[in-house]
């Protein structure tokens, strides 16, 4: 199989794997198309039997390299820390983790989940639990025994404390979020009362490259209260699309055809629980 081939192959199932791991798509691209290079310019690349196995330990590899050099960088990161939003992505049908609940192990709060995780931890997951590689396969790409892996997977399976039957189905979260922007737009607050948990949070990524809150924001009055600002100080100047972000439906802000923020949510049953907006320009820049 020449490198074309390959890449078409296998690209869409390594772009995935990175992301998780990283929560950028920016160096994900850049993680996924170096392991391409370097994979063809092996000498005894014909002769490695497992190609995919042989690309995701380029990747998985390349991958904890960057999160331990930019180890230092996220510790001094300026307010909330999100990833770079993924906008309308797709099912490619070479990505094997449209098995395992698609939307939400790409959802802002699964990958939030994911970054509590240690590297290593990370990887020995996403490797088992959304694609289905053996432990064999995960012992070989990471240089541990097969008993490392199986202890490493079971004792983070117990950590992630994700439960996916807490939210509501995608049609009723498409709705209840145009519901929620209808009622912001006609300052409805009782109805906005309605909509949102009484203790949902709001984190704001600006990564002090723009004016966003430094700090989670906690409570619906406190929620609301700032979103309502937010439009008055963009009044006739912003635009709203529902899209999909990572996997679920979510919105983007602009003003003057400038993409400003990108917005998700998490659901407790049929409330907003947690909204989460992405401003530093830094993690916008792949959607301008």
């Amino acid at each position: 199989m020449n490198i074309e081939s390959l890449y078409q192959t296998y690209q869409p199932l390594l772009f995935s794997l990175a992301y998780r791991m990283l929560g950028s798509v920016m160096d994900s691209e850049d993680i996924v198309q170096e392991a391409f290079i370097t994979f063809d310019q092996l000498p005894n690349r014909e002769n490695i039997e497992n190609k995919k196995a042989y690309l995701s330990k380029i990747v998985t590899n390349r991958c904890l390299d960057l999160i331990r050099s930019s180890a230092k960088k996220r510790e001094v990161y300026v307010g909330p820390w999100l990833p770079e939003p993924l906008v309308e992505i797709e099912n490619p049908p070479n990505d094997p983790s449209k098995d395992f609940l698609q939307q939400e192990s790409i959802s802002t709060a699964y990958l939030l989940l994911l970054q509590q995780l240690n590297a290593i931890e990370r990887a020995v997951f996403l490797l088992r639990e959304v694609f289905q590689y053996s432990y064999d396969e995960i012992a070989e790409i990471l240089g541990k025994s097969n008993a490392n892996c199986r202890q490493i997977f079971h004792r983070t399976k117990k950590s992630m404390d994700f439960d996916p039957d807490k939210q509501p189905s995608i049609s009723i979260v498409e709705s209840k979020v145009k519901e929620f922007v209808q009622s912001i737009l006609n300052g409805n607050v009782n109805q906005l009362l309605e909509l949102v948990s009484e203790d949902v949070t709001m984190y704001s990524d600006g990564g002090g490259k723009v004016k966003a809150a430094q700090v989670p924001i906690f409570g619906a009055t406190r929620v609301i209260q700032l979103l309502q600002n937010l439009l008055k100080m963009y009044a006739g100047k912003f635009t709203i699309i529902f899209t999909t972000v990572n996997g679920l439906p979510g919105l983007i802000l602009t003003t003057d055809d400038h993409l400003q923020y990108v917005y998700s949510f998490t659901f407790n049953g049929n409330r907003i629980q947690t909204i989460y907006s992405v401003a530093n320009p830094d993690k916008l820049r792949h959607l301008q």
